[in-house]
């Protein structure tokens, strides 16, 4: 049966590889590379490096685009279960036309392919059709926010308090009330930080963790809020897109 590896690569530092992350390199034959956009090149030319790097003589490349998503669809949830049924096909082609029936590829996944990923969702939604189209193990990766509390040298959490992790989808709707105390935000495209109440609140942020490009800021929100979103339109202006996190800290009081 064919075998494919979902391997976390981390947030955009190359040493980021785990020893369990080169060995699966070393024992995959064909490697499929989503192309997003023409903006994010170097992110392709970073996994090209690690995959000369660390992948085995006579690999394969297959570079395809990447099924957009809807971003204007009215309905959240149905624009990503369409896009993630038509991965699901450009997926199923891939594995089809690629890779022979006893061969390994893999796909790379930046930071933990358990966090805010799709791939093996949509892996899932190929074998419920097909079965025995193939096998698949996840390696996990160094995640963006493990990075992110490295850099700013704290932890995610706090004695005896929980640790949310959360979207600035939410974030907007939900508020940070009372009662998140800890809380991490991903897939922030509206400066979601700047429509909370500030009082009290501490922000850890960080932006191309791990990359040369990388951006960190932090202090209390009501005096850090205006300087990050600055920093986030003037990175998003520079290079046309941003890969960012941060913690919400309630201070003591």
């Amino acid at each position: 049966m064919r075998q494919i590896n979902v391997i976390g690569i981390g947030s955009g530092d190359p040493d980021h590889l785990t020893l369990q992350a080169v060995k699966a390199f070393a024992r995959t034959d064909v490697f499929f590379l989503l192309d997003k956009n023409e903006q994010r090149q170097d992110l392709m030319r970073l996994r090209r490096r690690m995959i000369e790097e660390h992948a085995r003589p006579g690999h394969r490349i297959v570079e395809v685009p990447d099924a957009e998503r809807d971003r204007t669809a009215s309905g959240y949830a149905d624009a990503v279960r369409d896009w993630r049924r038509r991965r699901a096909e450009l997926v199923t082609r891939l594995v089809a036309e690629h890779l022979g029936p006893d061969g390994t590829g893999a796909f790379l996944v930046w930071g933990d392919p358990s966090l805010y990923d799709s791939v093996t969702a949509v892996l899932d939604e190929v074998l419920a059709a097909d079965p025995t189209a193939f096998d698949y193990q996840v390696v996990p990766g160094i995640s963006s926010i493990s990075v992110l509390a490295a850099r700013h040298r704290s932890t995610l959490t706090r004695v005896g308090r929980p640790l949310r992790i959360t979207t600035a989808r939410r974030l907007a709707a939900d508020g940070f009330p009372p009662g998140s105390e800890d809380t991490v935000v991903m897939l922030d495209g509206q400066d979601a930080f700047t429509a909370i109440d500030p009082a009290g609140v501490h922000i850890h942020y960080g932006a191309y963790l791990g990359s040369p490009d990388e951006i960190l800021a932090a202090g209390p929100l009501e005096e850090t809020a205006e300087r990050i979103a600055h920093l986030r339109r003037e990175a998003r202006e520079r290079k046309g897109w941003i890969m960012d996190s941060y913690l919400l800290r309630r201070t003591e009081h």
